[in-house]
């Protein structure tokens, strides 16, 4: 079995601008149309969600989720434009990371134990 990437982005302070948790977050939100139902779908908590999101506003140019707080007809939360694109972009650097990798990862698979 060949190791696997797992593409993390940090930011020039050590922080992480995008790795697979805040990914997985934006992909379920996608899904779910709501924040909380995100966090649950994916086993994170909310209050660890909401912050997730926030560090990436703060980040980002324009916002990755637009919020409607509750009502008549509920509230919910929508992956912004920029918001696809930044999963978009993320999966892309993921491929690309992989395909120049496979070779490296082919030759280190070579040196290790043989678990059956």
């Amino acid at each position: 079995m060949q190791p696997r990437l797992k593409l993390k982005l940090i930011l020039n302070d050590d922080a992480t601008l995008l790795g697979p948790g805040k990914v997985a977050l934006l992909e379920a939100i996608q899904r779910e149309h709501s924040l909380s139902k995100a966090a649950k779908s994916i086993g994170m908590s909310y209050r660890r969600a909401w912050n997730l999101i926030a560090e990436l506003n703060d980040a980002m140019a324009e916002p990755v989720i637009s919020t409607q707080t509750g009502g008549h007809d509920g509230g919910g939360s929508v992956v912004t434009e920029s918001g696809q694109a930044l999963i978009s972009l993320y999966h892309q650097l993921e491929t690309v990371a992989n395909d120049a990798t496979a070779s490296l990862r082919d030759a280190l698979t070579t040196q290790l134990r043989r678990r059956d």
